[in-house]
């Protein structure tokens, strides 16, 4: 996937928001896949971000978080957690099937599909920059953003 057109994408968003990816050339994008608001792992990387986000706007890059929570859910999060940028609500699974995210993962013991966390830097011209798959989330947003400022 890296080195290729980023697929395309149109979907809901917090803010009242729709999100087309391709809109968003000319800038850098990061898009973040995980699994379920409100959970611990996706609390803190959503933390991580938040708390790293002004770093990434002077880079020049957006930053989505996506999942296939619905905008109800999203906007709670985001609410609650201050984020300061956008989810986007993938229920039918449309951008984490074009990203490979989705994944037969293992749940106390039984198999269960869910998205994979995983990080996907977009650069300018719509092509996926660098990828990071089975994401832990310790220290992660802090080396996408390096990555980011490398471009």
């Amino acid at each position: 996937m890296v080195g290729e057109s980023a697929p395309d994408f149109t979907l809901p968003a917090t803010s009242g928001l729709e999100i087309t990816l391709s809109a968003c050339r000319g800038g850098k994008v990061v898009l973040y896949f995980y699994p379920k608001d409100s959970t611990p792992g996706c609390t803190n990387e959503s933390k991580d971000f938040r708390d790293l986000h002004e770093h990434f706007v002077a880079a020049g890059c957006t930053v989505f978080g996506i999942s296939r929570d619905g905008l109800k859910s999203h906007d709670n999060f985001k609410a609650k957690q201050e984020l300061p940028f956008d989810l986007i609500s993938d229920k039918n699974e449309t951008a984490c099937e074009a990203y490979g995210v989705m994944k037969q993962k293992n749940m106390y013991g039984r198999q269960v599909r869910g998205i994979e966390r995983s990080t996907f830097l977009i650069d300018a011209d719509g092509r996926v920059a660098r990828e990071w798959r089975k994401v832990k989330v310790p220290g992660h947003a802090a080396e996408v953003l390096e990555a980011v400022r490398s471009r």
